[in-house]
């Protein structure tokens, strides 16, 4: 059955306002995500790490991306979807603040997991939020827009680190105030941090959270101006006979009645596993780092940053025409075929470079390959298992599990981005790029198997008519 909001009281401007302010907190993820990457030379300098040092320096925030994803779903199920976004809104601006004035290693990573819990919460519950709003005919393209928001907040963060370190020679260099640049580019997130905290206050809780702690009157109010009365008053009916229980939800309704975990929640971690697993935040993450290690300075390395950035968004843009059209499976399957083909070539390009004391020199040819391969690589991520996989997990689970569902997957993902984030500096000095991005290409490969297998088709369903 498909979901077909009363146009003549229906707000499709009410549901847009309420999905730019959830992906706010999208955005604010990306940032936090991808300030780091220009920053890592000044944290070098400024604490004297080395490379495990670095690696957990930039991976430490993962960790609280990882519990602040389970401790979000459960929370939210508990307290509601805005007031954890709320929480995580506070965290945003206290973690940016903190992250520029430490003066340790110790005491940058306790802000840097302050943000992580903020961005794990953010990870998980604007794509929740969202889909619990959306009209199912306009959920996926709806949803897709907290990709959007992700990789414009990455792209911002590769902005503001470009324009300040230009403005002041290098990373390491003294900026405004007589603080070093790289403590700026931290900083600068205290203002979207802001706007975020605020704007979440115009916007109202979610009804499905409403149902599901008894207001089902306040939630009937929010689902008439979403859809309009006959259709809003519809929705609240068929919300409560959709939780499969009076209680409200809890951890254990991931455990059938012979105790084992639902199939629904395997796939679930499995696609969030499998986004990390393909390798895309180690060219979010140390972007910069890695162009800097094949030869390009370290102002052509941040450029390139934006540059893959830009065409990021464009992917994404793209993604949201065809989300609702072609569905969530093809997108998918795209992704990963493209994805196994780019990052072998890159591994190859790489396996053909020179060694030197300082890194890798590649040869022109080389060098274009390898960079055309990462920007074809960045944009079929962005086309498909970027926004794709953060839309099935809003939309995949029952109303009864959602909350929990979205945990344990969100902390799988954010395990796996720390295991992939903590584990490429290693890599890169010990065995090389070629064996990293073999391994990201083949796994790739291998979630072209796990899709069609595993995942089902969601576009176009009610998220009362999702199944276990």
């Amino acid at each position: 059955m498909t979901e077909t909001p009363d146009q003549t009281g229906g707000s499709l401007g009410f549901a847009v306002l309420i999905t730019f302010v959830a992906a706010l907190g999208g955005f604010l993820f990306g940032y936090d995500s991808g300030v780091i990457n220009g920053t890592v030379k000044g944290l070098q300098s400024a604490f004297g790490s080395d490379s495990i040092g670095t690696g957990f320096s930039v991976a430490s925030m993962l960790l609280g991306c990882a519990i602040g994803a389970f401790l979000a779903g459960r929370l939210a199920d508990i307290f509601g979807r805005r007031t954890v976004l709320v929480v995580s809104a506070l965290f945003f601006l206290i973690s940016a603040w903190g992250s520029g004035i430490a003066g340790a290693t110790g005491e940058f990573i306790a802000y840097r997991i302050l943000g992580g819990l903020a961005v794990g919460a953010a990870s998980v519950m604007a794509p929740a939020y969202i889909s619990e709003i959306a009209p199912s005919h306009l959920r996926g393209r709806l949803s897709s827009i907290q990709q959007v928001a992700i990789i414009s907040g990455l792209t911002a963060a590769f902005m503001s680190n470009y324009v300040i370190a230009g403005a002041a020679g290098e990373s390491t260099d003294l900026f405004w105030g007589g603080f070093a640049a790289w403590r700026w580019m931290f900083w600068a997130e205290i203002i979207p941090a802001t706007i975020f905290f605020g704007a979440l206050f115009c916007v109202p809780e979610s009804p499905r959270f409403l149902v599901a702690a008894g207001k089902s009157d306040r939630a009937g109010r929010v689902l008439r101006r979403l859809y309009g009365d006959a259709a809003g008053a519809e929705s609240v009916r068929d919300i409560a006979a959709s939780l499969t229980s009076t209680r409200s939800p809890r951890l254990s309704d991931l455990l059938s009645e012979a105790g084992r975990v639902h199939g629904i929640v395997w796939v679930g971690i499995g696609l969030a596993v499998f986004q990390q697993l393909v390798g895309i935040n180690v060219i979010f993450y140390y972007g910069s780092v890695l162009w800097e290690f094949v030869g390009f300075t370290e102002e052509d390395g941040l450029l390139t940053n934006v540059i893959m950035g830009s065409v990021s968004i464009l992917a994404c843009l793209l993604a949201i025409a065809l989300i609702d059209r072609i569905g969530r499976k093809p997108l998918l399957i795209i992704g990963s075929v493209g994805m196994a083909l780019t990052l072998a070539i890159m591994a190859l390009a790489f396996s053909q470079a020179t060694v030197t004391p300082t890194g890798l020199t590649l040869s022109p040819m080389l060098g274009t390959l390898a960079l055309m391969s990462a920007i074809a690589y960045v944009a079929l991520f962005n086309l498909s298992w970027g926004p794709v996989m953060w839309v099935l997990l809003g939309e995949m689970f029952p109303n009864q599990l959602r909350g929990s569902g979205l945990a344990v997957s969100g902390f799988a993902q954010w395990i796996a981005n720390f295991a992939i984030t903590m584990t490429f500096p290693i890599l890169l000095v010990t065995t090389g790029l070629t064996s990293a991005y073999g391994l990201y290409a083949i796994s790739a490969a291998i979630s072209v198997w796990f899709v069609l297998r595993m995942v089902r088709e969601t576009r176009g369903r009610r998220l009362e008519d999702m199944e276990v």
